[in-house]
């Protein structure tokens, strides 16, 4: 059975029947886990097999743990800095930052990665213009030029423990004040003034980077579709003219970002048109079944070649994760970076 363009949630630590029913349907290729499907280090690792024995080839496991705000797993888990914490350390010291964000990136995949999670949607490589709320301290920094070698190092590090790397929110959420989970956010800027916003992108394409995921952001001045349901954005810009092969992933279909596009199948739908690859629909069990009763087709058969990238590989136990010497020196990196007093310059 080949991997499906739907990525879905889960109800709870453990997997109900109708959990197991849907995860089963040939449509279904991805599983994003959140905080509610978290207690303890072992029921994770319990669920994560469960997932993956429902299916040959398993399911992707997937989640958002990008550190800061958004960390869905945290006791027994390293506390993750803000990606801002890491831009502030690379306005100390370059060198010092780039490291930083190697050892982020690496720190963060290999523990997830001695749990049976393949993938975290990381790094947030959206600038920080200071008007987004919703990205805020995800950001790396406001200069693209930071963001792209920071991100580089990020995902190097994530890279060498094993895990395929998701650069967010193409082509960018920083620049607009509404947040797409509760609103429609309109980036009226022409496609010649967002060159800042897509030279990360640029970057990490030149770097081997295996997915990307779109933003619910309607550009006005490109395409009246939010990017993730633009053929414009994703073939013409993404695909064609910086070169993309990898991965495309929409962002949660549930958000209200997607709601100008219709319900959850006609969202489903417009987004494979558009060319994206797997299909993100999460916190809206009612929608996933409409979705599954009724969509046509998987996508391009690319599709199935560039989900395999995404599967993590194999990786530390964590007991030999904890002993080793990288693992305590990037722990203490960044509890160093955490505990570091902040410094706010006056412009």
């Amino acid at each position: 059975m080949t991997l499906g363009p739907l990525m879905i949630d889960v109800q709870g630590t453990a997997l109900t029947a109708e959990d197991r029913e849907l995860l089963a349907h040939p449509l279904v290729g991805a599983v994003i886990l959140f905080t509610r499907n978290f207690e303890s280090v072992e029921q994770l690792v319990s669920l994560a097999a469960d997932i993956r024995a429902i299916r040959t080839p398993p399911l992707l496991v997937t989640v958002d743990h990008e550190g800061g705000r958004v960390q869905r797993f945290r006791k027994g888990f390293t506390e993750l800095p803000s990606m801002r914490l890491i831009g502030r350390e690379y306005d100390r010291d370059a060198t010092a930052g780039r490291q930083l964000a190697r050892q982020c990136g690496w720190l963060m995949a290999a523990e997830l990665r001695a749990v049976g999670i393949d993938m975290s949607f990381a790094p947030c490589v959206d600038l920080d213009y200071g008007v987004s709320s919703v990205i805020g301290d995800r950001a790396f920094h406001r200069d693209p030029r930071v963001v792209a070698d920071l991100a580089i190092a990020y995902m190097g590090g994530m890279r060498q423990a094993g895990m395929a790397a998701t650069a967010k929110h193409f082509p960018g959420h920083g620049a607009v004040v509404p947040d797409s989970h509760v609103a429609m956010p309109v980036d009226r800027r022409p496609l010649a003034d967002l060159d800042d916003d897509i030279y990360p992108y640029r970057r990490l394409i030149d770097n081997g980077l295996a997915s990307v995921m779109a933003a619910h952001v309607i550009f006005s001045e490109v395409d009246g579709m939010p990017a993730g349901f633009s053929r414009h954005w994703m073939q013409v810009e993404l695909r064609d003219r910086l070169g993309f092969d990898g991965a495309i992933f929409t962002d949660d279909l549930s958000m209200a970002g997607a709601a100008v596009v219709g319900g959850p199948l006609e969202r489903a739908e417009a987004a494979l048109e558009a060319g994206c690859d797997v299909l993100s629909l999460c916190n809206d069990r009612k929608g996933v079944l409409q979705v599954i009763d009724s969509l046509r087709g998987s996508g391009d058969p690319l599709s199935q070649v560039r989900m395999a990238r995404l599967r993590g590989k194999p990786g530390w136990t964590r007991e030999a994760l904890f002993a080793s010497a990288e693992w305590q020196a990037c722990d203490t990196a960044i509890k160093a970076c955490m505990e570091r007093p902040q410094l706010h310059l006056d412009s």
